[in-house]
């Protein structure tokens, strides 16, 4: 599978097709799932180790587009006027414009997209708590980074759940680092909704 993501990326960057149409049937890719970034793949990746699938295995492709507005050139490759596989994933709510005219103009369903309020991260952080939060980036060795932070003068006023969120996008790589962590923390019956309805839709 990590060869066919990486044909993908070349493709939908302008490389050339064949190594995608080779390897689609030789790995036997039948879903793709279009996540916005790499944060969002480490918690989908993990939420799949937590319980037991090996999506690889089952056919699922999941990737990273690097951005939104990319929902429609992946669409158009992966989907029905591409390579006709089934496309899911999910979106943040202010970035549905994007899904919706994408997924249109490739002829893909809309309703395999499942869509989080503000972000992925922003739901992590609402099921788990911040208390709970603030406790495993002290695990995670983030404790004087974290208090640094919370002392700045523009997260005055933010409410608890607010700074953490942005706490986690203020270092290249932490917000992926904590899409694996945060999943790993959360109780069975507490997954996020968007993110439970993805993996048992696949």
């Amino acid at each position: 599978m990590p060869a066919f993501r990486e044909a993908v990326r070349s493709w939908v960057g302008g490389g050339p097709e064949g190594p995608v149409r080779e390897l689609v049937g030789r790995v036997g890719v039948r879903v793709a799932v279009l996540l916005e970034g790499p944060s969002d793949l480490a918690a989908v990746d993990a939420l799949a180790a937590r319980r037991g699938r090996d999506l690889a295995a089952e056919g699922v492709c999941v990737l990273s587009m690097g951005g939104a507005m990319n929902v429609g050139r992946f669409a158009r490759l992966l989907g029905p006027p591409g390579l006709g596989l089934r496309l899911t994933g999910l979106c943040d709510e202010r970035e549905r414009p994007y899904y919706t005219r994408g997924l249109e103009r490739a002829g893909a369903a809309r309703h395999g997209f499942f869509v989080c309020v503000a972000d992925l991260e922003d739901e992590l952080v609402r099921a788990l708590g911040p208390p709970r939060v603030a406790e495993l980036a002290h695990a995670e060795g983030d404790r004087r980074a974290l208090r640094t932070f919370l002392n700045q003068p523009a997260q005055q006023g933010r409410t608890p759940q607010q700074q953490l969120r942005r706490f986690l996008g203020t270092t290249s790589g932490r917000k992926i680092r904590y899409g694996r962590v945060l999943v790993e923390a959360l109780d069975p019956d507490r997954v996020p909704a968007p993110l439970d309805a993805l993996l048992t839709g696949l």
